[in-house]
């Protein structure tokens, strides 16, 4: 029998609570992203590595959580060197080894190292950087970690240059320069003609539509990491006041359309029941997205948990996960086990009965058995995350202990604005207070004990699952780990 296509939908910022089938108070109706979870599993507890962008998709590709690499807090920019180490082997290339096509369109954001003239600097603040060979050819690119094709942007689309990539070049050079403000926000930078941001997640649909025809008599990955719901916020105009509560909500129903698109793509095609369709988000929503006003329509991208993007809270790294494969995972079901985007890679490893090399899937956990029977018992031990300042947490059963005294991200208390006399650290029952309102940290020393010194263990172990200890990358003990040093 051949083997199952692999479509992985990766939306950009989208909040657990932005998918009607998720959130029963959501503020408009997404009918293709129901329909997928009608068809499928639902994930109620599903995570990303980090509340961020870079971080997560590290973790996807990898298997491997992203503060083992040398980023260890925060997000790379447009200009930013190759983040994938030399030799790691990804996702995209244990798939590849074993018989699928393999193509990615979107965002990358995980660094290129872009041919540079003499004088270049990448900028803070992932501004437009000078002296960049925009004729050269690119390295560290999707094609160099395990991807046939590419054709997307390399950083987030708020983030210059402004100029499709395929494969290892650029397509055109710029020749103007481009900048939005409010929810259309991006930073001003060099702009390829034609390049028009409002179209550019239609024209990667289109170009994922075209793969899908291209690659049907085999098996493949399409590995499709929208730039939206992401700044800038600009829906179609056919989306523009649909959903009832500002562009973000009308943004969101533009992704709905896209997942659609794929779906019935893969019925013309034939290929529908023998393709596993995920959906998912990177992170939490973004506070751009504008809380209050959503808020005002009735709807929160949150739901019910604290915290946006960037935060260590469940609002920013937990997400919507939507699986579907007719035939072989039930429909409509819901699934409260404990999984994360860091899983893919041993889960695909799983179903192919393949064994991971020692320094594959240092983080992975197959989410298989979950796939097949989502009433099943938890798989994963414990789940480690990360905020945008480095914060780190750990989850284990009820508990989730968080080694930061605030959200180490965007929202209230931000990083050096706690009350004065806050505990150092938080802890929260979540099956009493999934808002986590109630900080226990005094009243469960023995639990914070332990779960410190998993943390500990998982950190200088290389790895969280069973196997031989590995290295991770940069200095070994890092400003946001120093507790470590405590024990």
């Amino acid at each position: 029998m051949r083997k199952p296509n692999l479509i992985y939908i990766l939306a950009d910022d989208m909040g657990y609570g932005d998918i009607s089938a998720l959130n029963e108070h959501c503020g408009f109706k997404t009918p293709n992203l129901d329909e997928m979870a009608e068809n499928g599993v639902c994930f109620t507890d599903a995570h990303a590595t980090a509340a961020v962008c870079t971080p997560s998709r590290y973790g996807i590709l990898t298997g491997r959580y992203n503060w083992r690499s040398r980023l260890k807090s925060s997000v790379m920019g447009g200009y930013s060197e190759a983040l994938i180490e030399k030799g790691r082997k990804t996702l995209a290339d244990m798939l590849k080894e074993n018989g699928y096509r393999t193509a990615m369109v979107g965002k990358w954001h995980l660094g290129m190292n872009f041919a540079k003239e003499e004088g270049f600097v990448e900028k803070p603040d992932f501004g437009v950087c000078d002296h960049v060979d925009y004729h050269g050819k690119i390295e560290g690119s999707p094609i160099s970690n395990g991807f046939e094709y590419f054709y997307g942007i390399s950083g987030s689309l708020d983030m210059p240059p402004y100029i499709y990539i395929e494969n290892d070049h650029f397509t055109a050079q710029p020749d103007h320069v481009t900048k939005g403000t409010g929810k259309g926000f991006f930073r001003e930078g060099p702009t390829a003609p034609g390049f028009v941001h409002e179209k550019v997640l239609d024209e990667l649909t289109e170009k994922v539509l075209e793969k899908m025809e291209e690659y049907r008599e085999e098996p493949f990955f399409l590995y499709f990491p929208m730039p939206a719901p992401h700044t800038p916020i600009l829906p179609a105009s056919q989306f523009c006041g649909k959903s009832g509560t500002n562009e973000y909500g009308d943004f969101v129903l533009h992704c709905d359309d896209v997942a659609g698109r794929i779906n019935r793509k893969l019925k013309e095609l034939g290929l529908y029941e023998n393709t596993i369709v995920i959906y998912t988000s990177d992170n939490g929503c973004s506070p751009m997205a504008d809380y209050p006003e959503l808020l005002s329509q009735g709807h929160n991208p949150s739901y019910v948990f604290r915290g946006t993007k960037a935060d260590i809270y469940e609002g920013g790294h937990r997400i919507p996960l939507i699986v579907q494969w007719p035939g072989k995972v039930p429909k409509g079901k819901r699934c409260g086990a404990v999984v994360c985007l860091c899983d893919i890679m041993a889960t695909m490893a799983d179903y192919l009965q393949l064994s991971l090399d020692p320094g594959m899937g240092e983080d992975s956990v197959s989410n298989l058995p979950l796939w097949l029977n989502p009433d099943g018992g938890e798989v994963r031990e414990d789940l480690i995350h990360q905020s945008i300042d480095g914060s780190l947490s750990i989850r284990k059963g009820r508990f989730k202990l968080e080694m930061c005294p605030g959200s180490g991200g965007w929202s209230d208390p931000r990083p050096g604005e706690e009350p004065a006399g806050a505990p150092r650290f938080q802890l929260y029952d979540l099956s009493a207070d999934i808002g986590e309102r109630w900080n226990v940290i005094g009243d469960y020393p023995e639990v914070e004990k332990e779960l410190r010194g998993l943390l500990k263990a998982h950190i200088f172990r290389g790895r969280s699952t069973p196997g031989p200890a590995q290295r991770n990358d940069g200095e070994p003990v890092w400003e946001t780990i120093r507790w470590v040093e405590e024990l």
